[in-house]
């Protein structure tokens, strides 16, 4: 077990580096990261690996380390048929094109579901012809290597994807070398060439982007990895960024705080912004 310092040096460590606040009740996560980080960095001394990050070296190990990449394909599908539904259906009857950003990649599934649910929804509505783009950004470059690759693991038995998505039109597949109950799936070229792979911290003072750029923003399940204070700032960037009447998703356990009073409230977590704040 680590020392209470030492402890206290990675909290301040992860806050600088990515603004993930690590409380108390955290100390055995942080314990089992940074097992993973001496393997991964060959060095058994906890001090001298701090010490490291401290001076400003191996910076994206420990943010990877320290980063929570839970995901699958079209998590809270609800979202998606909101997006399938009514947003790609407006855009097509109004100004024929669909602006997304993505702001938590992670491996690539949101990002992909996105892509697969607007070209769906296009064959829907017999509409070849809308012009959408999709950035997605994540703080780890190592899972924005994994989301660039494409390659997923998937259970032979196994449901990820709804009854509207065929995943044959999407994925090459082959059989697992190692895992008899899984296939290995590789996103076709087609829908890899849409998106666009970022790093970026949402910590950052400032964002890449215009004022209202985008028409939609999902920004799921990464918010409460930060103190309030800190995801109320990360809110108010991105919704500056988000065009009157466009849409932000948020996780099933988030909320839009402050933002509040310029929103109205659609569907499960789907808010429309009404005004600029």
């Amino acid at each position: 077990m680590y020392s209470p310092r030492q402890l206290e040096r990675v909290r301040k460590l992860a806050y600088t580096h990515s603004g993930i606040t690590l409380s108390a009740n955290k100390d055995v996560m942080i314990s089992n990261r940074l097992d993973k980080l001496k393997r991964f960095l060959e060095n058994e001394n906890i001090d001298e690996v701090l010490a490291l990050i401290e001076r400003g070296e191996h910076i994206d190990t420990f943010v990877s380390a320290f980063t929570t990449n839970k995901t699958n394909f079209f998590r809270e599908s609800f979202h998606f048929e909101d997006l399938k539904d009514r947003i790609v259906k407006q855009a097509i009857e109004t100004s024929g094109e669909l602006k997304i950003y993505c702001s938590a990649a992670s491996t690539g599934e949101e990002p992909y579901s996105i892509l697969m649910t607007i070209q769906e929804a296009k064959e829907l509505y017999d509409n070849s012809f809308l012009n959408h783009s999709l950035i997605a950004t994540d703080i780890d470059k190592q899972v924005l290597d994994h989301a660039s690759n494409g390659v997923y693991e998937l259970g032979r038995n196994t449901d990820d994807f709804p009854s509207w998505i065929k995943p044959s039109k999407y994925f090459k597949r082959r059989n697992h070398p190692n895992k008899d109950a899984e296939y290995l799936i590789k996103v076709k070229d087609a829908l890899r060439s849409k998106v666009r792979f970022e790093q970026m911290n949402l910590m950052s003072p400032s964002y890449p982007f215009k004022p209202n750029e985008f028409d939609v923003i999902f920004c799921r399940n990464v918010l409460i990895y930060f103190n309030q204070d800190d995801q109320n700032n990360i809110l108010k960037k991105l919704f500056s960024t988000l065009k009157v009447g466009g849409t932000l998703y948020l996780g099933h356990s988030e909320s839009p705080l402050g933002l509040t009073p310029y929103v109205e409230r659609f569907g499960q977590n789907i808010f429309i912004k009404t005004k600029e704040f």
